[in-house]
């Protein structure tokens, strides 16, 4: 009988720890099963939790509060929790693999939503649940995956370097010769590609299929006169101290830094390329098709869509959303209605299939 309480006060404890965040849900099931096989059983079926992995910062604190939590409010019994150690498509691939999926939905990709569902490593979205009416773009609502939120690739230029006016297109991008200066592009193809071809001069209504050649060739054209970046931390610390003048970085950074310098930088929706925040459910997950239930409720409420673009900057997809954005917060937002016709919406189709093959050889480019 003591060894009984001493059981249940420990299963207590452990339990106390998974809700407050200090332990996660492999410590806790590791904790039950030094405990016996008995209460490992009860108290693993007693917990009912969805694992939603992001790619850390303050993203944790963004799904948790805006998504997570109105889930666990309208859900009783279940919880949400955040894992911040980065679910790239190799991670995925590795754990569905192995037949130990502990995820339950992943940020990902429009490319990697695609690749991951042919390779049958993700859940096909059950659009009986999912709601595709709640995105503003069909391209947001994918087989393998649905978007909650947006962001954009956008030009972002130190406007004190061009007294004349700054650059106003890809075209001015990639213009040294107008527009002197360091260049900045990332160290992927995705999105990058998509505004050379605009500098180019093809209509972004028919940009897809990319002319690869042609776009490698513009790109091999300025490498000498470029700097790359990996991460958004680097991108926004390029154009701070001067190392380039003009770049191609995502909005959100690109928001940060106008706010920093009071308006010397700046940056353009013209030809930004706007993307889909898309989450994947990886194939076998413990949460079974309650994460579709999560993932359909992160489309159908604009409010914490809202709440999300003021934490994060990350742009809202629900058609109702942007009615509901303060008004400091719209410039800033990509899919307001006044941005959404600059932009370029990205081809995932068309990246989900070339993207390996594609980005291989841009990087033999930058690096040759």
């Amino acid at each position: 009988m003591a060894l009984q309480t001493f059981q249940q006060d420990c299963v207590a404890l452990a339990e106390e720890k998974l809700r407050d965040g200090r332990i996660d849900r492999r410590a806790f099931l590791g904790a039950l099963a030094a405990l016996g096989a008995a209460p490992v059983t009860a108290h693993a079926q007693a917990v009912r939790e969805l694992v939603m992995v992001n790619w850390g910062g303050i993203a944790n604190e963004g799904f948790g509060r805006f998504y997570g939590a109105p889930f666990v409010a309208a859900n009783p019994g279940w919880t949400v929790a955040q894992d911040s150690t980065g679910p790239s498509a190799g991670r995925i691939r590795s754990m569905v693999e192995s037949g130990r999926t502990t995820w339950d939905l992943c940020d990902s990709s429009s490319s990697s939503s695609i690749v991951l569902g042919r390779a049958n490593l993700a859940t096909a979205i059950d659009y009986s649940i999912v709601d595709r009416t709640n995105v503003i773009d069909p391209a947001f609502a994918m087989e393998h995956g649905a978007a909650p939120y947006s962001f954009s690739s956008v030009l972002a230029y130190d406007s004190a370097k061009f007294p004349n006016g700054g650059p106003t297109s890809w075209a001015d991008f990639y213009d040294l010769r107008r527009f002197p200066g360091m260049r900045l592009l990332r160290r992927d193809a995705l999105a990058v590609l998509d505004g050379v071809q605009m500098a180019l001069g093809k209509d972004k209504a028919a940009l897809y299929p990319l002319d690869v050649p042609a776009c490698l060739a513009k790109i091999r054209e300025i490498r000498r006169n470029a700097v790359f970046w990996n991460n958004g931390s680097e991108s926004e610390q390029f154009l701070r101290t001067g190392e380039a003048v003009m770049g191609q970085i995502w909005h959100t950074r690109a928001k940060v830094l106008e706010e920093e310098t009071r308006g010397r930088i700046k940056f353009i929706w013209n030809q930004g390329v706007l993307q889909a925040g898309i989450f994947v459910i990886p194939r076998g997950n413990p949460g079974g098709a309650m994460a579709q239930r999560l993932l359909a409720s992160m489309l159908a409420n604009p409010a914490p869509q809202v709440g999300l673009l003021q934490l994060l900057g990350n742009g809202p997809t629900n058609p109702a959303a942007a009615a509901q954005v303060p008004e400091a917060f719209k410039r800033f937002n990509p899919t307001d209605p006044a941005n959404v016709p600059l932009q370029l919406t990205l081809g995932g189709e068309w990246w989900g299939v070339n993207y390996p093959e594609v980005n291989q050889q841009y990087l033999d480019v930058i690096t040759g």
